[in-house]
């Protein structure tokens, strides 16, 4: 019987910390890969904020840079430099 009252105590503690502590973040869907966890790229020609696995990708100079259509992308990789320093809002967009 002792062994059975052990088993329903870590039973039990389980269930609670599965369900308030640690464990419900992993549960609940926070545990890293919510939504609130993503992040966020400006995408340095039309300054759209574009999410890590939406849109198009390059890096360049060793930096990760996020657009939001392949048009921006295909502007960005002609002329990089053109919107690397630009200031967000200022149109360089032609």
């Amino acid at each position: 019987m002792e062994g059975l009252g052990s088993l329903l105590f870590f039973a039990i503690l389980f269930f609670v910390m599965m369900r308030w502590g640690c464990g419900a973040h992993m549960m609940h869907g926070h545990g890293g890969h919510g939504s609130h966890n993503k992040k966020k790229y400006i995408d340095p020609v039309c300054d759209m904020e574009v999410d890590v696995d939406k849109g198009y990708g390059m890096t360049h100079q060793g930096e990760p840079y996020r657009f939001c259509t392949r048009s921006c992308l295909e502007k960005f990789d002609a002329d990089p430099e053109r919107f690397i320093n630009k200031k967000v809002g200022e149109n360089h967009e032609m």
